[in-house]
């Protein structure tokens, strides 16, 4: 029998070329998959706690119904904790602009600027040329899109909580006869995957969880302290910018420093402000967290970054946050592969 030769070069290519495709399609139907991949996260999340209600023997039905309304209150709570806060940041805009312009006049005339623009600064002339229209719909159109995907998260977690256990079911009796031909030992195989991959997200969720809350906790009691203005606010969005790797803690840090510079018009405080939440952010996000993900998830950081730059292309600021927990679910099943250039990306993402 002729035996076909294969250039590793075309293989090469071949392969990337199916990668492109599939990262095309995830690009092209995002509005389809990122529900998808909310929602089973939810359902990750949510799985510790059906199991309990499961032995309690409550009915499955009233289980989902129990995780949607735990779902919805948690963004009913986030939202109207944004929304008023838009409202009163509303309400002393005008104290802001003042001390807005009070501080880049007193600066530029400090460096001897002699520019009108930066000397008599008023901020109200600039925020007059703005597109208030486009800026409105803008903002309609994100509060729309908003909803419509939460919706979609809460309708695919419907469907999953009573199919996933069935799809799983159906992928392991694929592989449940013949013993001759080792397709038991696939059964396990595959069986062991799904069981790393929700081990490994429930960890990731329930670690990152523990320590962005310790991040805006820490961080909402020293603007607390310094009486920086929308302490809350800051505190859960530094909660929230922890699950994006290094950007996020950067912008958690960059944001209330800003509005602490113009609330006190001092770069003094500001700079005091700024150095606690930047240290904060670092013992955590460096010494600590590596100490509990880097652990458990196995991942190089090189890897991680990558993740982010990537996912982050591919499905925004929601791809950022799903980055971590996507590449360690992509390390768990090409670990398990029998290939030599799949276990040598495995061996290059991780630390083991």
């Amino acid at each position: 029998m002729r035996k076909i030769v294969t250039d590793p070069v075309i293989k090469f290519f071949v392969s990337a070329l199916g990668v492109i495709a599939i990262f095309s399609v995830l690009i092209a139907l995002q509005h389809i998959f990122i529900p998808l991949v909310l929602a089973y996260f939810l359902y990750f999340v949510f799985e510790p706690l059906n199991k309990m209600l499961e032995k309690k023997r409550v009915p499955g039905s009233l289980t989902i119904v129990m995780d949607l309304t735990i779902i919805v209150g948690i963004v009913w709570g986030i939202s109207r904790l944004i929304i008023e806060s838009f409202n009163r940041f509303g309400l002393e805009l005008p104290i802001y602009e003042q001390k807005l312009n009070n501080l880049i006049s007193t600066t530029a005339i400090g460096f001897g600027f002699e520019d009108p623009l930066l000397t008599n600064f008023n901020i109200s002339e600039i925020l007059q040329n703005l597109d208030y229209g486009g800026l409105a719909s803008g903002f309609f159109s994100s509060t729309v899109s908003i909803f419509s995907g939460l919706f979609f998260v809460l309708f695919f977690y419907l469907f999953i909580g009573s199919g996933h256990k069935r799809v799983l079911a159906a992928i392991k009796s694929r592989f449940k006869y013949g013993v001759e031909s080792g397709e038991n030992q696939k059964s396990q195989v595959i069986e062991d995957t799904f069981r790393a991959i929700t081990t490994q997200v429930q960890r990731y969720i329930a670690t990152k969880v523990f320590v962005s809350l310790l991040t805006g906790l820490i961080s909402g009691l020293v603007l607390w302290i310094f009486g920086v203005d929308f302490y809350i606010v800051w505190a859960v969005l530094a909660f929230l910018l922890n699950f994006i790797p290094n950007i996020g803690s950067t912008i958690a840090v960059i944001l209330p420093t800003i509005l602490a510079l113009v609330q006190f018009e001092s770069f003094g405080i500001t700079i005091v402000i700024g150095s606690i939440l930047m240290v904060t952010q670092t013992i955590i996000g460096n010494i600590l967290e590596p100490k509990i993900l880097g652990n458990r998830l196995g991942l190089n950081p090189l890897a991680v970054l990558l993740s982010l730059l990537v996912w982050g292309y591919v499905w925004g600021l929601v791809g950022m946050f799903l980055s971590v927990p996507l590449t360690a679910i992509v390390k768990i099943i090409i670990s398990n592969t029998e290939s030599k250039n799949l276990k040598f990306i495995n061996d290059l993402i991780s630390t083991d």
